[in-house]
């Protein structure tokens, strides 16, 4: 039998021109741990570094804008002393020999007016609100809003923001940038036909839902090298009152045309350990790669066996690990030497402000 040192997620790989020490990557997972103004903190590189025996790491959501803002302190890269701030955590991690990408996040509809400073509402491609009970505010607890519908100059002053965080990003020392195209935020309401009813060039057909994203990774890639930028996607996904009827036939056209970019990879959220829509069959990774050529990031709610499973039938080439990382800092040498893995955490752990 195979010794557990040579499983297929401890051999090395490469995501366009840098070498990855290993299959494995730590998920972004957000965290409210950086200050009110979303400057990160001194625990965040305690963190990081104690997880940079992952070949990749995917930093947790920061935000783009204040704009983008819907999580209490959660971290930003839109101003220098943001930017500056990760600079000590991004040399912690590239010091363990892990690869950092900062993954850029604008929340959308999944946000509040009291977030920001101005009051001013939260963007979306219509103005649907999310059906929840509640959603999380600097004044705790509040009734989901009816969003902005964001008009063409919104598009385009939010492509330029998704620009100078990127900007930023590479200032701070990132190796590359994730765009967060997934769960619901403002990307994702985009590309979803059960939040986009618009009926100019941003809404309608696949291509015109898919033009915002395009937007973004041109802009992004004018700063970083396309090879350096990922994009995350959730087809499976329900959470923050996701999924659309289309959900087969859309992603696999946004796949199609991702081809185009000559991207790090794409990260897709394949696994329902984050909840399923239920609208028909699973977005499997068979379907990914029938549609995509270059490099799967696959993810959510994977076992050890499943993400050796993965590798090991090439359905995807690295594999994500959210929460298993959080209870055990030292995953890779876990599977290394065949180690108990912990348990994932209670979801009361994960959204604190302290220690745990």
């Amino acid at each position: 039998s195979i010794e557990m040192s040579e499983s297929p997620l401890l051999q090395n790989g490469k995501i366009g021109n840098l070498e990855i020490k290993n299959r494995i990557a730590m998920a972004p997972m957000t965290r409210g741990r950086a200050s009110p103004d979303g400057v990160p903190k001194e625990i965040m590189k305690v963190y990081y570094q104690q997880r940079s025996n992952a070949g990749l790491i995917i930093s947790e959501g920061t935000f783009i804008s204040e704009q983008g803002i819907g999580w209490n302190n959660a971290p930003g890269i839109y101003t220098k002393e943001q930017a500056d701030a990760w600079k000590p955590i991004t040399a912690a991690v590239k010091d363990e020999g892990s690869v950092f990408f900062c993954q850029l996040w604008h929340t959308g509809r999944a946000s509040h007016s009291s977030f920001r400073k101005d009051g001013r509402l939260p963007f979306a491609p219509s103005a649907i609100a999310i059906n929840a009970e509640y959603v999380h505010t600097p004044n705790g607890k509040q009734a989901p809003e009816v969003p902005k519908e964001m008009t063409i100059e919104d598009i385009k002053q939010t492509v330029e923001d998704f620009k100078n965080a990127a900007q930023f990003a590479k200032d701070a020392g990132f190796d590359g940038i994730e765009i967060h195209s997934a769960n619901g935020y403002l990307l994702d309401t985009f590309l979803q036909s059960k939040t986009n009813q618009r009926t100019d060039n941003y809404g309608g057909s696949f291509e015109n839902r898919f033009r915002f994203l395009s937007e973004v990774i041109e802009a992004v890639t004018k700063v970083f090298p396309s090879e350096n930028v990922g994009v995350r996607l959730s087809p499976n996904g329900v959470f923050n009152d996701m999924g659309s009827q289309d959900y087969i036939e859309s992603y696999s056209y946004y796949l199609d045309e991702l081809n185009k970019f000559n991207l790090a990879y794409v990260h897709i959220m394949d696994g329902l350990g984050f909840g399923f829509h239920n609208l028909g069959e699973q977005f499997t990774l068979d379907i990914a790669r029938k549609h995509y050529n270059g490099t799967i990031i696959s993810n959510c709610g994977y076992t050890i066996e499943d993400g050796v499973k993965a590798i090991s039938e090439n359905k995807s080439d690295f594999v994500a690990y959210g929460r298993p990382y959080i209870s055990n800092p030292d995953l890779v040498n876990r599977i290394k030497n065949n180690w108990p893995i912990n348990e994932n955490p209670g979801f009361e752990y994960l959204y604190s402000d302290g220690e745990k």
